[in-house]
């Protein structure tokens, strides 16, 4: 059993980065799905798919971006945690590396970059930053 499902998918993402794998597997859940979304949105990822393993069990399949090189992710944190939740006002939304980042946010209108929730002017719970 996962405690804490979004640190597991943030783990297995940078795992996958370092050893540079094309892909990477992990299991579905609707709040992975919108944060994978997002990642895909901004550039992130090259793309995911969802996979039938059995009756009621699925799993993502995430297809790595590199650029020669280079990486996509350069570094991904979890910040609010099972243990210690982190709440943003909309006007007091952080900022990842002065705007080269991502801070992915959840809302009470679904999960959204820190950008867009700001513009939306909704405040939420701080999940992750990426750059």
């Amino acid at each position: 059993m996962i405690n804490d499902p979004i640190a597991d998918l943030l783990t297995r993402i940078r795992n996958a980065n370092l050893r540079r794998s094309k892909y990477v597997k992990t299991y579905f859940s609707r709040m992975k799905n919108e944060i994978l979304t997002i990642l895909k949105t901004e550039g992130y990822i090259s793309d995911f798919l969802i996979e039938e393993l059995e009756k009621n069990k699925k799993e993502f399949i995430i297809s790595l971006k590199y650029k020669g090189q280079n990486k996509a992710i350069t570094g991904l944190k979890r910040i609010s945690k099972p243990g210690l939740r982190v709440y943003s006002e909309a006007t007091n939304l952080p900022k990842v590396l002065n705007g080269y980042g991502i801070a992915i946010v959840s809302t009470s209108k679904g999960v959204m970059t820190a950008e867009n929730a700001k513009k939306a002017n909704l405040g939420g719970e701080v999940l992750a930053f990426v750059w």
